[in-house]
Parts: structure tokens; C-alpha cells; sequence
């Protein structure tokens, strides 16, 4: 059987892997370019189509894949003016990998399901460097049925499939699991501006931590690259931090459960944001606490 035609909306710095790997396992894709052509010169060179609005996108395409910021511009590209709602239809499946908010995603999903398009949530885990590679890891919240149907899709670009349950599950557990992730980024950025206000030199704080139950991934990307000057090697900006933040802290409030480590990391990214640092990436934290607490 050939494989479904696939729509992409969003080649940013996590959808060009994920494209170009979907291309490379031989799915006819449809994308759109939204601003920078550069991103996906090689796209379309190596066979992709363009379309000029996400409806145009989705009346070429069985299955459509949304990877842009967050809920406005899910909605914005769903349910806006030329959107994939003006087009979607019975057999329709819309994946949306972005990191969105629950009651957005059951609102978009009420919205297609009454034209028989089917909306699932997969947001995604790992970096632009694994989805260049084909390698990501993705969280779904799907029936059954509608996982199977996606797997193969998602396995273009995904090292690890995790069904974690019905519809709204991967927003869910995508949005816990970034609050754990901030929370360390948040306590290195802290941590560094107490010890060099008492005069610890860092990289004996960075040799130490590695040696220990505390080191991780995410310590020796934050810590290790700030160590070597280098604040770039945890590739996620502290403006989507803080969005992922307050979607979670939204959450946490709208179970109800008490969140007050969730609200205090949220608002020590928002701070960052403040001081001017939202487009820098996450190991700039660290420049957010230097700027607040100056030698």
C-alpha cells in the first residue's frame, strides 16, 4: 500500500527535521511556508509541495501535522479564516505535535470531529538535533484505533512512541513533564548566582554535581555549556518556556491542586522574559539571575 499524503504546518526549527525525514521514508508532503523560505528550500527541492494556506494544505493531504507554538496558533491555523476546518472532511486525521493547552486541544478536536475529522495530540520530546535525525520522542493521546493509524506517520521522525492514553493525554502529561524539566533549569539558574555570591567557583560546583545523584542531561547542557561559555546547547527558548509554564500552571488550577513550585518556576521564566531574554535559550536563566543579583 502507498503511503498517505501528509500536510506539514509549522517548518520551524522542530518541524524542517521532521519533514525532511518524512519525505526520506517516502510520504508525498504538502507544506506551507510562513516566513522563512530558507528553512525549506531543501524541502521542497527533495520533492515537497507548496500550498498557500493551511486549507489548501488539507485538501491535498489524508493526514495533516501541526507543529507550531502553542493553542493561538493551533486555533489560528485550525479554526482561522482559510483554516484546515474550512477543509477537513470525513477520514481527515490531524496530529498536532505542538505543546498545547488541554481545553484548547478538546475544543479544536469538538470542532473537526463534527466535520469526521479525527484530531489526536502528540507533542514532542528531545531536540531540533533529534528531529533532524529522525529521532524524537513523542507523547499521544489517541484511541486505539487512531494510534495505530498514526504510528506509522510518527515513526518517521520518532525514535520512541508513547501512547499514554485517550485524547488530551499527551497535551497533559507533556505539559507535567516540561515543569519538571524548567524546575532544574530554573535551580541551576539559582543555584549559580548563590555560589558565586558566596564565593564558590563554578566549575568546582559543575565537577562536583557531575559526580553525583544530581547530574543529568539537562544539568550538563545548562551547567556544562555555561561553564564553557556556551548558552546554546539546550535548544528551547525561555519565551516558549514560559508559555509551557503557564499552560501547566492553567492546569494545575483547573483540576484544582495546589501548585506552588509550578507558579514559582512559571514566574521566574516570565522574569527572564522580562529582562529581555525570551528569545535567548534556556541556559540564559543563568544570565536572568547574573543580571537580578550583579557582583
Amino acid at each position: 500500500m502507498s503511503n498517505p499524503r501528509v500536510g506539514f504546518l509549522g517548518i520551524g526549527l522542530m518541524g524542517h527535521g521532521m519533514a525532511k525525514n518524512l519525505i526520506a521514508k517516502g510520504f508525498p508532503l504538502t507544506l506551507m511556508v510562513h516566513r522563512n523560505r530558507e528553512r525549506a528550500a531543501d524541502l521542497l527541492a527533495a520533492g515537497a509541495r507548496e500550498a498557500k494556506t493551511p486549507a489548501e494544505v488539507t485538501a491535498v493531504s489524508d493526514v495533516v501535522i501541526l507543529c507550531v507554538t502553542g493553542s493561538p496558533q493551533v486555533e489560528a491555523v485550525v479554526l482561522g479564516e482559510a483554516g484546515i476546518l474550512s477543509a477537513a472532511r470525513s477520514g481527515l486525521l490531524v496530529i498536532d505535535t505542538s505543546t498545547s493547552e488541554p481545553g484548547s486541544t478538546a475544543h479544536v478536536r469538538e470542532a473537526l470531529a463534527a466535520k469526521g475529522t479525527t484530531f489526536i495530540d502528540a507533542p514532542l520530546a528531545r531536540t531540533p538535533k533529534e528531529a533532524e535525525e529522525g529521532r524524537l520522542n513523542t507523547m499521544v493521546g489517541a484511541s486505539e484505533a487512531d494510534f495505530a493509524r498514526a504510528k506509522p506517520i510518527l515513526s518517521a521522525f520518532c525514535e520512541n512512541l508513547f501512547h499514554v492514553g485517550p485524547p488530551g493525554a499527551g497535551h497533559t502529561l507533556k505539559l507535567v513533564n516540561n515543569f519538571m524539566a524548567l524546575a532544574i533549569v530554573a535551580s541551576i539558574g539559582e543555584a549559580f548566582a548563590v555560589a558565586t555570591k558566596a564565593g564558590v567557583k563554578l566549575d568546582k560546583l559543575f565537577e562536583v554535581v557531575s559526580q553525583g545523584a544530581l547530574n543529568s542531561p539537562i544539568f550538563q547542557m545548562v551547567a556544562g555549556g555555561a561553564i564553557a561559555g556556551d548558552y546554546t546547547r539546550m535548544k528551547f527558548s525561555i519565551g516558549n518556556a514560559a508559555k509551557d509554564l503557564r499552560y501547566y500552571t492553567h492546569l494545575a488550577e483547573s483540576l484544582p491542586v495546589a501548585a506552588f513550585l509550578g507558579e514559582a518556576v512559571h514566574q521566574s521564566f516570565e522574569q527572564a522574559v522580562a529582562l529581555g531574554l525570551g528569545d535567548k535559550l534556556l541556559a540564559s536563566m543563568i544570565e536572568a539571575q547574573q543580571k537580578l543579583n550583579p557582583k
